[in-house]
């Protein structure tokens, strides 16, 4: 079992934990249909990079 040789101080602990902190989701908006999507994500609509990729049926 790993025991520490010294304390650690609340200051060494904390420069240690100081990019733990979570970030928001990178989000991008599509040039052509204006939908916000994720980075490097298709569109539901089914557009990449302004591109329609996937097409979609309408089934309702």
């Amino acid at each position: 079992m790993a025991v520490q040789k010294s304390k650690v101080s609340r200051s060494r602990r904390g420069q240690r934990r100081s990019h733990d902190a979570l970030t928001g989701r990178a989000l991008s908006q599509d040039p052509i249909t204006g939908e916000t999507h994720l980075r490097h994500h298709v569109t539901p609509d089914g557009f990449f990079k302004g591109r329609q990729i996937v097409t979609t049926s309408d089934e309702d």
